[in-house]
């Protein structure tokens, strides 16, 4: 009987082991009974204020908030690995798909400034991320980089983006893999789709294949961080090569005429394909989120970050170049611009050498892209603002197997139905909404320290980002609503420029970076606001109101789970105020004592407010 019974409780554990609980997703107090439930959502309005007006911790970040995940991640990267995760995340669907369209509707030619553009806006970003991610280089990226600056309710909204960006741009880039596989097979780009006429236009083009591929990349994925950085290697410097085939083979079918005209859409095309390539640079960010398997990140990060950058810039410039020396801009294709360029002016067997480079770059972005999502939702369901389910680590692998496989599952099913065009356009609005919050964030963070900024400045603070903010939207707007006017941009530019000189000049600097910081501050955070806020004017309103969509989505699922959740985890770990709301007051008098001896190197509990 009691070999029966001993039997029956290994059987029991092992199911415990294999299946999933309740704990596993809600495990909350908010979340033991329906009356717990009930309680929690009569006092929303306290906890939302809590949650509106609470920043993390850096040392919450870096020790408690990763200690969630009941297995350490494996530190094995280095400068070299995070350069080709770098190129591997960025080149891919972006340039081999997108530039096609955007060429032959909207910039021409000028397609090389529509690139710049966005490589500038990127490169300012890439400035912000580095110095969040030397100095809190945990798996959460831009989502732990919030949640420290400007508290747990706007990294939930971002949050919400970073994993819609990844979403689609791994749908994005497993369309295209099927676009540039039929090309390989002497089929037309289209060939493989299967059209379901009972389904709304631009979900009816069905993509099997890019399923099957994003199933291959979930198996490397959870298998091991440094294999799968080798594997990108391997195939990111195969891909290097590629490019420069393209371009020393492409421009010896130069014609320079076909540069005539230069800007056949003018200005506004440059911009409305600027804001819409800004997808060719999203993946970067990736990089960010290995911080925490980083051997040496105050040296490896940015060489990695800031590298990888350049040298994916260059290329795309000279690659967009040289296909628009090679054919007018009117018949370039729209699904796979360079292999058919190859075939028109002569070179058939060249465009084979193109769909294998572009097949590859493909392939590791979207792996890079699975890598960089897990990571983030890993450190988001660590403050339980997500399922603490996905923040499992394996002990065996070292990987987040369970974001991963959930996250591209979800990818699979985006790619499957919906057509290239609808995603590049929401993709860059969440991207771009992400790029400007970090911007912001920095500024935070340089300028305000709990306890040592005064009221007084803090305020200056307050108005000085408004204004930014502001007329950078004031800026965008217009631009999207005037096609000839001019008298906005003398207004809101101008108020743009005095808001930065003014905090510049009225407001000290609180806090200096301990190993790597973003130079000309607050000039070049300033810019990036404003760059990424003006591209967003130039994105059509079908997108945003898919965004508005989506963002509602977000704020249902924060008010009636995602706040309670996270409530109830920082209760427990102390983060939260207490109810007489004491620590708040003299947090905004500037007494330190008041909180965790807040200083340079650790923020207290609140955020500035007026």
């Amino acid at each position: 009987m009691e070999g029966a019974k001993d039997a029956r409780g290994e059987r029991t554990a092992r199911r415990r082991v294999c299946s999933c609980s309740k704990d596993d997703f809600l495990p909350e107090e908010s979340f033991r009974s329906w009356g717990n439930y009930w309680g929690a959502l009569k006092e929303t309005p306290a906890r939302l204020q809590d949650r509106l007006l609470t920043r993390s911790l850096e040392t919450t970040e870096l020790h408690e908030v990763r200690a969630r995940s009941q297995h350490e991640m494996k530190r094995t990267l280095m400068w070299w690995d995070l350069i080709w995760f770098g190129i591997g995340a960025v080149i891919g669907a972006g340039i081999f798909v997108l530039t096609g369209l955007q060429t032959k509707e909207h910039a021409g030619p000028a397609i090389v400034l529509s690139f710049v553009v966005s490589g500038v806006s990127a490169m300012l970003s890439v400035f912000c991320y580095t110095e969040f991610a030397v100095e809190i280089p945990v798996a959460g990226g831009s989502f732990a980089y919030l949640r420290v600056e400007l508290g747990d309710f706007m990294a939930f909204v971002a949050a919400g983006n970073i994993i819609l960006e990844y979403l689609i741009g791994g749908a994005a880039v497993a369309r295209s893999w099927t676009s540039y596989f039929a090309t390989l097979l002497n089929h037309k780009p289209e060939d493989f789709l299967i059209k379901a006429h009972g389904l709304a236009d631009g979900y009816n083009e069905l993509d099997p294949i890019a399923v099957c591929i994003c199933g291959i990349v979930c198996v490397f994925a959870v298998l091991s961080t440094k294999g799968s950085s080798r594997l990108n290697y391997i195939a990111s410097i195969v891909h290097i090569l590629v490019i420069v085939f393209i371009i020393v083979a492409g421009l010896t079918k130069a014609d320079t005429a076909n540069y005539t005209p230069f800007t056949p859409f003018n200005s506004r095309g440059i911009f409305k394909a600027s804001a819409v390539l800004f997808f060719a640079y999203v993946g970067f960010d990736a990089v960010s989120t290995m911080a925490e398997e980083t051997k040496n990140p105050a040296r490896d990060i940015p060489i990695g970050l800031i590298g990888s950058m350049v040298m994916t810039t260059i290329a795309y410039c000279s690659m967009v170049i040289t296909l628009c020396l090679m054919q007018p801009y009117y018949q370039i294709d729209t699904h796979a611009p360079f292999s058919v360029a190859f075939k028109a002016v002569g070179m058939d067997w060249a465009k084979y050498i193109v769909a294998f480079g572009a097949l590859e770059g493909m392939t590791t972005a979207l792996l890079t892209g699975a890598v960089g999502l897990a990571r983030y939702v890993t450190h988001i369901a660590r403050t339980h603002m997500m399922p603490p389910w996905f923040a499992k680590v394996n002990e065996k692998t070292g990987t987040p197997v369970n974001a991963t496989v959930v996250m591209l599952s979800a990818t699979a099913v985006i790619a499957f139905f919906t057509k290239m065009d609808i995603l590049a356009d929401l993709l860059s609005i969440s991207t771009l909404f992400i790029f400007m919050l970090v911007a912001v964030a920095l500024l935070v963070r340089r300028y305000y320290v709990n306890g040592v900024t005064k009221p007084a400045d803090r305020n200056k603070l307050i108005v000085c980002l408004s204004l930014m903010v502001g007329s950078s939207i004031a800026t965008a707007t217009y631009w999207g609503l005037s096609e000839h006017g001019w008298v906005g941009y003398v207004v809101t530019v101008p108020i743009w420029f005095l808001a930065t000189v003014a905090l510049r000049v009225l407001v000290p600097q609180a806090r200096k970076p301990k190993l790597w910081g973003v130079p000309l501050v607050p000039w070049l955070p300033s810019a990036s606001i404003a760059i990424n806020i003006f591209l967003l004017g130039s994105i059509n309103r079908a997108s945003f109101e898919r965004f508005g969509l989506w963002t509602g989505f977000l704020l249902l699922y924060y008010y009636f789970f995602g706040l309670h959740a996270s409530y109830d985890t920082a209760k427990e770990s102390g983060e939260t105020k207490g109810k007489d709301g004491l620590e708040w007051k003299k947090v905004e008098e500037g007494n330190v004592n008041s909180t965790t001896n807040a200083g340079p190197g650790s923020e207290a509990s609140a955020i500035p407010s007026t």
